[in-house]
């Protein structure tokens, strides 16, 4: 079972995680959780590592990733089995015709957390397939988590649909009647389109990462 604090922390990357990619500062975790010293966030953080609920990534700055989630195993509650996941449909890595079809017709489904979502709006689970956003934490074979939307703002990671079916997750900045696709690998380049010739089906909200 966690500790109060151990389930504070816990809940407060979770969040934070799914909200901003990168997880918060060693500072932000003190004060989110009312605790004196950035040595008890490291305890805490130790702690549910070690119990399989989070991973660090090692030589990189504000990675932690959460790989598990909390059940009636560990908290001692009363809710359901599944109060704590949803299932939301799983679309490939590169979509032929309008993946918003095969969101309301899905053939696969992908269980997460319910805390990386929010009442009243879709999601669904995207297939990473590529290099591109690595600088982002997001890596070949993550399944991003996408709020359906045909609306984002600038500097926003969204799932874009191209005029060749290719759903690509890239930063964007819109100015004007083009659209910037900005790519997190300086081996990779950038594309500029008109803003006619592309979809925006949806932002990023979270990531999930299998380990073998």
């Amino acid at each position: 079972m966690l500790t109060k604090k151990q389930k504070e922390l816990f809940d407060y990357l979770s969040k934070y995680i799914a909200e901003n990619i990168i997880s918060p500062s060693f500072e932000e975790m003190k004060n989110a959780v009312n605790l004196k010293s950035k040595s008890g966030i490291h305890g805490l953080i130790t702690s549910l590592e070690h119990r399989g609920f989070i991973k660090r990534l090692k030589h990189k700055a504000r990675a932690i990733e959460i790989i598990r989630n909390i059940n009636k195993k560990y908290l001692n509650t009363s809710q359901p089995d599944n109060a704590f996941s949803i299932s939301i449909p799983l679309l490939g890595s590169i979509a032929a015709g309008n993946p918003i079809e095969a969101i309301e017709n899905p053939n696969e489904f992908v269980s997460i957390p319910s805390n990386f979502v929010t009442k009243n709006n879709q999601y669904f689970g995207l297939k990473i397939k590529g290099l591109s956003m690595i600088e982002k934490g997001i890596f070949d074979g993550d399944i991003a988590i996408i709020k359906k939307t045909n609306i984002a703002l600038n500097g926003k990671v969204a799932a874009v649909l191209t005029l060749d079916n290719e759903i690509t997750l890239k930063t964007i900045n819109i100015e004007k009647n083009k659209i910037r696709l900005i790519p997190s690998n300086k081996n990779y380049q950038e594309k500029v389109y008109n803003i006619n010739e592309v979809q925006i089906q949806g932002t990023l909200s979270g990531l999930i990462r299998k380990y073998n």
